[in-house]
């Protein structure tokens, strides 16, 4: 179950607890040496950081965004961040070079960061190094405190639900539309098994045949 958001304080220091592994990255560091800042180290439950115990930041350097495109690990982790019910975002750092000598083509990543943005309704906020990375969380949480005494307006976020996120997310396979979208939900469960399913499995569900299970597992099983 995901932790419940609490309300920002409106007074200082921005207190931001940070994920015990992320201890080597650079970070910490940039974090300490603000003065309206206070961090704690701990183990969390839901993303790399909690800033003023309100907002969760999932932190990617690009050569691990790229990573956990190719394992699985990045949606799963989206699909967590997006049932929050306070505000969350995917914080990518790094310059492109991070990428050179990688079999990692660049309509892979641009598709990833839509499906995060457009699907799972996740920002996704860019930075240059760890430093910038502290100053975005730190620049984010006094925009939160300023929204919270009504100096900015917005309508709030949108009310999220989770079927509706999940059959989009199958919707983006090839051969899916609305309808086997909702058989392959109701056959398999959840995105991940639909993710794990082999091509025999796949084509268990009505509508489904040899070819739309081979383009299916082509496009789950790319890696660039």
């Amino acid at each position: 179950m995901n932790p419940a958001p609490c309300h920002p304080a409106l007074s200082v220091p921005i207190l931001v607890e940070a994920d015990d592994r992320e201890a080597s990255g650079g970070v910490l560091d940039a974090l300490r040496e603000m003065p309206e800042v206070t961090v704690t180290v701990k183990r969390l439950s839901l993303g790399d950081y909690c800033v003023d115990g309100y907002c969760r930041f999932e932190r990617k350097t690009l050569v691990d965004f790229a990573a956990s495109i190719v394992d699985g690990r990045l949606f799963m982790q989206a699909e967590r961040l997006a049932n929050f019910e306070g505000p969350a975002a995917i914080l990518l750092e790094g310059r492109a070079s991070d990428l050179e000598g990688r079999q990692m083509r660049r309509e892979s990543l641009q598709g990833a960061m839509i499906t995060l943005s457009l699907i799972y309704q996740l920002p996704v906020l860019r930075s240059l190094d760890p430093a910038e990375s502290a100053r975005l969380m730190i620049y984010a949480a006094h925009q939160l405190r300023r929204h919270a005494r009504g100096w900015i307006s917005g309508k709030g976020r949108r009310p999220k639900n989770r079927r509706k996120r999940q059959l989009r997310v199958l919707q983006s396979l090839p051969g899916i539309g609305p309808e086997r979208a909702e058989l392959l939900l109701a056959r398999l469960g959840s995105v991940q098994a639909v993710m794990d399913a082999d091509s025999e499995l796949l084509q268990t569900v009505d509508g489904i045949g040899e070819t739309t299970a081979a383009a299916i597992r082509s496009v789950l099983q790319e890696q660039g």
